[in-house]
């Protein structure tokens, strides 16, 4: 039979002070540096992609300290008050809120097709001085696309 020797390993005493080498230090900063990369841009995207507006009341509450800064404004688009003049392509209308206060927005652009149907509006842009508010991007809400059909039909067409 065959003797088994054993060796004990011998752990080394300077294994608790030897240093990180520099490729791997290498990669622990560049690992961190790509992780705070991808923070920053989350970071930014929420701040200037959010889906965040004030009402027309927010905003003339804020009154002159919103003059000349880019916010979005939302609000009913106010029946009769559309003004387009195709030449200049300037589209004016007014928008409400709840309490009633109404806002003038200006759009240069091309009137949108469904604007006639609009019941509310998101605009993006600058309140001017004279309290008008010049838009640069229109949204439009439109009820009618999205109501649903009557229950009712549904269930006749089911018996027949």
């Amino acid at each position: 039979m065959t003797q088994m020797v054993s060796q004990a390993q011998a752990i080394p005493a300077d294994l608790g002070k030897r240093k990180i080498s520099t490729k791997n230090l290498k990669f622990i900063i560049g690992g961190a540096l790509i992780i705070g990369l991808v923070i920053v841009l989350i970071i930014q995207a929420t701040l200037s992609t959010g889906a965040y507006y004030l009402t027309v009341s927010e905003l003339n509450a804020k009154g002159a300290a919103m003059v000349g800064q880019r916010v979005r404004v939302s609000g009913k688009v106010v029946a009769g008050s559309e003004n387009w003049q195709p030449k200049a392509m300037t589209l004016a209308f007014a928008i409400n809120d709840d309490k009633g206060q109404q806002l003038p927005i200006v759009f240069y652009g091309p009137r949108p097709d469904n604007f006639q149907r609009a019941a509310e509006a998101i605009v993006e842009g600058q309140l001017l001085p004279d309290g008008s508010f010049k838009a640069s991007t229109l949204l439009l809400k439109c009820p009618s696309r999205y109501e649903e059909e009557p229950q009712q039909d549904i269930f006749v067409k089911a018996v027949r």
